[in-house]
């Protein structure tokens, strides 16, 4: 998004509420309440340290970015802190690369408080009530979306970290409850071997 002018963009204000992970660990957008209206913003990991040092819970924050289509999300251009710093989206560096994390199996059974999307406003998870961030891929996400809607009850088991801003789980298994849970991803059929040994056995 650093090719936008920030300037260029509307602002929207709102009380910080907290951050949003992604599988990683790293923070890639946060939620912000605006009176009776949570809004879900999202920011590249790249600026994970600026934001994590100058916001704070109850912090009033005010955002520039783009809507994608379809979606309820804020994706971010540039973000003012209540102490009036500006963290601007100026791209990553050449070399950034994630941080090495730890995962541990991890497992959730809670209500959906807000659906979670990507940039262009793909879906891709959902904040539960126990603020556990519950991550999944795009594609899986389609056909699961009515588990990940506001107000749904679902269950997950994946692959987990927990760190200072919460815990986040890359789902493996999703389902209604825990006694429901399926493969998020289709296993591959198997195709069938065609070769001599068959042959041989039907001569």
């Amino acid at each position: 998004m650093h090719w936008i002018d920030p300037d260029s963009l509307p602002e929207v204000a709102g009380t910080f509420e907290r951050f949003v992970l992604n599988p990683h660990g790293e923070v890639d957008g946060f939620v912000m309440r605006d009176k009776q209206t949570t809004i879900l913003v999202h920011t590249p990991p790249h600026m994970d340290g600026e934001l994590t040092r100058h916001l704070a819970r109850g912090d009033k924050v005010r955002v520039r970015g783009v809507r994608p289509r379809g979606a309820q999300l804020l994706a971010a251009v540039s973000v003012t802190t209540a102490g009036g710093r500006d963290i601007v989206d100026e791209g990553p560096d050449h070399d950034r690369k994630h941080p090495k994390v730890k995962h541990e199996p991890m497992s959730v059974h809670d209500r959906v408080e807000l659906s979670l999307f990507g940039p262009k406003g793909e879906l891709r998870g959902a904040l539960l009530s126990d603020g556990t961030v519950l991550r999944i891929g795009p594609k899986e996400a389609e056909h699961v979306a009515a588990l990940l809607a506001p107000g749904a009850k679902l269950a997950a088991r994946g692959d987990g970290l927990k760190t200072k801003h919460g815990r986040v789980i890359h789902a493996l298994e999703i389902g209604p409850d825990p006694d429901r849970l399926k493969p998020v991803k289709k296993p591959k059929d198997k195709k069938p071997r065609h070769g001599h040994d068959e042959d041989a056995h039907a001569a």
